[in-house]
């Protein structure tokens, strides 16, 4: 069912999606920019406030996505059954960056396989292939910090601008956002200002996985 709760816990989640705070979702539908505000969401008199179908039409107009994923946000899937091969209960399984950059734990699309899991709670929105990474160090700040777990899905289809996790060939695991990928060629921008920008070859890419949540 539909609940005030969860269309407002949506629409901050398609923000987040496309890197966007609440108040930048609104002013890229041609909204008032705070119209998607927490002070919005009830009235004066304490009663919960709706969005209207108009604004919901033109942020997911402005966002170039679609009814079918922001219904996904309002109804996040739990996982439950087999997802390639591993039971995942009411969780997803969580595995450190510095684990992802060993062998055994990843097939070559990037979807876990072996063992050494350990099962989280679902925080967000996943399908059954969807997964968690846990950042380690401080070269992802100041996006994500040590400690945040973000949640990816491997494959998803990734465009210019999305945040993604990649692991090459080589076994270096990195967040990054990504800025052009062709046929022969994936140019990533660091999301650390300190650490440089990476460009590789399609052969040196072992999968792409676009993060769809983080723990902030």
């Amino acid at each position: 069912m539909l609940s005030h709760e969860r269309v407002w816990a949506a629409i901050d989640a398609l923000a987040e999606r496309y890197s966007l705070s609440a108040s930048g979702l609104a002013k890229k539908a041609g909204l008032d920019s705070t119209a998607f505000n927490k002070s919005k969401r009830q009235s004066v008199d304490g009663r919960p406030r709706w969005p209207s179908t108009e604004s919901l039409a033109k942020i997911i107009d402005a966002t170039n996505s679609s009814l079918e994923e922001f219904l996904g946000f309002v109804e996040p899937v739990k996982a439950a059954g087999k997802a390639r091969g591993r039971e995942q209960a009411a969780g997803v399984p969580l595995l450190g960056f510095a684990q992802a950059g060993a062998g055994g734990f990843f097939d070559d699309a990037g979807f876990p396989a072996g063992q050494g899991w350990e099962l989280i709670e679902l925080p967000a929105r996943a399908t059954d292939n969807s997964y968690a990474l846990e950042v380690q160090g401080d070269s992802m700040l100041p996006l994500y910090r040590n400690g945040d777990v973000l949640i990816v899905e491997p494959g998803a289809a990734v465009r210019k601008g999305d945040r993604v996790v990649v692991k090459t060939i080589s076994g270096e695991v990195m967040a990054k956002v990504l800025e052009r990928q062709t046929q022969s060629v994936i140019e990533l921008l660091s999301l650390n200002p300190e650490h440089p920008n990476r460009r590789f070859q399609t052969a040196e890419v072992e999968w792409v996985a676009r993060i769809v949540w983080a723990s902030q």
